[in-house]
């Protein structure tokens, strides 16, 4: 446990600020300990109060103020429109970027999942998504749009290809990277849009009775309709198999349909822009692993990496658009399986 004297030093204006909120909520201040970290400049904790009650304290001190703000904003998004299990926002601090939250619980689906639970947990989980995107509408959240979604698949060839590989792409192989690239752009903005979460994935996803709670929503936008569900089928973290895969999204897109997202009315035309959107997100995460490991010093993501070069590979064997990408990573990478799925 990380005790208040353990803190101080580091954290001696976040343990200041709930010493003066601690009797309105009960806060044992020597209980405090470490609940987690993200990837990106958040920290969290876990403080008990009053009568065995736990609450969660977010230090984003070192977060933007932007970020600390859509926090704030796409949590009453989520909350008193959506009626969704996200943290209810006790105390907040804008100067500092500290707030008290409610505690959604100590187990991510990430930690529970297996075959016997995931048709359940994963129903559950497209069941929030659909009330999720049930909210959507113009002009509220910032614009999932071209500039944005190029802006992160550029990340590969920068942080994964060039600083973590060593390589330099021949003129050929920069023609098929940019042939790529339009492909899958082209495909990616020709969807509806909606709201999107980002990382609507099982390491953002809290086990609760009911529907899941619902965490690292800061980032949210407006944006393809095909991007969280692809999120959360194609994880950083889990692989499973294609047969769940196919069933899932099925579910999904029926749920959908019936609530009038706008979702292609023909499900294999959605399958493929669930593919497209699926490349675009890997590559992306691709470049942001290799980034957290040489700017940020945070290697454990690493070594998930093959996963995503595994989903970049198999969706690129199945469209003759992306063949040139299926090149690109054989290149760089070999031709070999590296990783198999989970389930």
């Amino acid at each position: 446990m990380t005790t208040s004297n353990q803190l101080a030093t580091d954290n001696a204006d976040l343990l200041a600020w709930l010493e003066g909120i601690s009797s309105k909520y009960g806060l044992k201040l020597d209980t405090i300990e470490k609940a987690s970290a993200d990837a990106g400049f958040r920290e969290y904790f876990r403080i008990e109060g009053k009568d065995g009650r736990t609450f969660v304290v977010m230090n984003a001190a070192r977060d933007s103020a932007e970020s600390f703000s859509a926090f704030r904003k796409i949590d009453a998004l989520m909350c008193d429109e959506a009626k969704l299990n996200a943290p209810e926002i006790f105390e907040a601090d804008e100067a500092r970027r500290f707030m008290l939250l409610s505690d959604l619980g100590r187990k991510t689906y990430l930690d529970v999942l297996n075959e016997e639970n995931a048709t359940e947990l994963m129903d559950r989980a497209t069941t929030a998504l659909v009330e999720w995107q049930k909210i959507s509408r113009p002009h509220v959240l910032p614009a999932y749009d071209r500039d944005v979604l190029l802006r992160e698949i550029n990340l590969f060839p920068e942080w994964y290809v060039s600083r973590h590989r060593g390589v330099t792409w021949t003129e050929e192989e920069r023609k098929w990277w940019d042939m790529s690239v339009n492909a899958i752009l082209e495909r990616n903005c020709r969807e509806a849009l909606v709201f999107v979460h980002r990382d609507f994935m099982p390491r953002n996803l809290m086990v609760a009775n009911g529907l899941p709670g619902i965490l690292d929503f800061q980032d949210a936008l407006y944006g393809p309709v095909s991007y969280d569900i692809a999120s959360l089928l194609r994880d950083a973290f889990i692989s499973w198999g294609e047969p769940f895969v196919l069933d899932t999204t099925i579910r999904y897109w029926e749920k959908a349909r019936k609530a009038n997202i706008p979702v292609p009315s023909d499900f294999s035309v959605f399958y493929q822009d669930l593919e497209f959107m699926g490349v675009q997100r890997h590559l992306k995460i691709l470049g942001i692993f290799a980034r957290l490991h040489y700017r940020d010093g945070k290697s454990r993501y690493l070594e998930d990496t093959p996963r995503f070069i595994e989903y970049v590979r198999k969706t690129s064997q199945r469209y003759i658009q992306l063949s040139p990408l299926k090149h690109l990573i054989d290149n760089l990478e070999g031709s070999n399986t590296k990783f198999g799925y989970t389930f």
